[in-house]
């Protein structure tokens, strides 16, 4: 049975070899969601890993791991002024039995500008590398059914074309901030608004799947936007989170809710004493998934556990969703770097 799906998910991810990897919990994956982003935090530093294994029940698994590092320069402790941020992200996905997959490193840049108090704006660029590349000796194919099975051990009469290559990849983005991190958790009613959009693979890549064959990669658009308040006179509050993307043909849209329970509220005054909290909720994937998730951030650590549990006809081949965990620090004291003003 195993061996029959695997040959379901090699056409499932040929139709969608022009298409990006796909994370959850998309605001715990900063440069992946808007260059934008970059440098746009409440501290110094920050680094962040992330995985996702899916469909592991169907035998054929899709794994996407990430690792991000960015920094804020020349802010000053306050806040206030202008700033940048530099940033460096890895990623490496890897799709089915070919082990079909992506491996890119990228460098970003941004420029924080505030309007007035508790607005700022933010534009960044994002430009590096990726390589694609696959393996055929792992699959199978109806060329080696035997009589009652499909066997591996059989001469599929395929060669191995996939061509592994290398391709440049340039993307942007600006958002808008109302509120800091600081304000939206230490003050009572004050909410934290953003709003960003991002433009991906902006120089449009030529990718050369197999041999004597290539196609370009589909720009992707990004639209996302997050709310978070606390309920004034309590140690509770909420977060709403919407993610939209358009790639091609293809769109996704990701919404979610959680609800935060505060352990304890941090400094008002000085900042240095951050707040923690633990929080629940769902994630909707439209028409594909939802996904239960927590969250536990605690002295600048930031952890995210969420499982896909599949809606779409895809399930109907396996039951199998997908689980995917987070892990960001942020640096919220002195800047190791020492670029910060006072």
């Amino acid at each position: 049975m195993k061996k029959g799906l695997a040959i379901f998910f090699i056409f499932w991810v040929a139709q969608i070899f022009a298409q990006d990897y796909h994370f959850t919990q998309t605001n715990q994956f900063a440069l992946l969601q808007n260059p934008a982003n970059t440098g746009l935090f409440d501290g110094w530093e920050r680094a962040g890993i992330g995985h996702k294994t899916q469909w592991a029940n169907a035998g054929s698994k899709f794994q996407t791991s990430v690792i991000s590092a960015d920094l804020s320069l020349f802010r000053k402790r306050t806040g206030e002024g202008a700033s940048m941020g530099v940033g460096l992200l890895f990623l490496n996905d890897k799709a089915g039995d070919s082990r079909y997959g992506t491996k890119q490193m990228v460098f970003s840049v941004s420029g924080i500008v505030p309007l007035a108090e508790n607005h700022k704006i933010s534009m960044g660029i994002q430009a590096g590398l990726g390589q694609k590349s696959g393996d055929f000796s792992e699959l199978i194919f109806s060329s080696q059914f035997n009589g009652n099975e499909l066997d591996g051990k059989l001469n599929s009469g395929e060669s191995n074309n996939l061509a592994s290559f290398i391709y440049p990849d340039i993307s942007v983005g600006g958002l808008y901030q109302f509120g800091t991190d600081q304000s939206s958790l230490n003050s009572d009613g004050q909410p934290k608004i953003i709003a960003g959009l991002a433009y991906y693979h902006a120089n449009r890549p030529i990718l050369r799947f197999r041999l004597g064959g290539s196609e370009r990669l589909y720009a992707k658009w990004v639209l996302h936007g997050s709310y978070a308040k606390n309920f004034k006179g309590s140690n509770q509050g909420f977060e709403f989170n919407l993610n939209q993307t358009i790639q091609g043909p293809h769109t996704e849209t990701n919404i979610g809710a959680l609800l935060r329970h505060y352990l304890s509220k941090g400094s008002k005054i000085t900042g240095l004493t951050q707040p923690s909290y633990i929080a629940f909720g769902m994630y909707y994937r439209h028409k594909d998934a939802i996904a239960p998730m927590v969250r536990l951030n605690y002295k600048g650590f930031d952890f995210g556990l969420s499982y896909d549990i599949t809606l779409s006809t895809l399930g109907q081949v396996s039951r199998g969703g997908g689980i995917e965990f987070s892990l960001v620090y942020t640096n919220f004291d002195y800047a190791l770097f020492k670029r910060q003003r006072y």
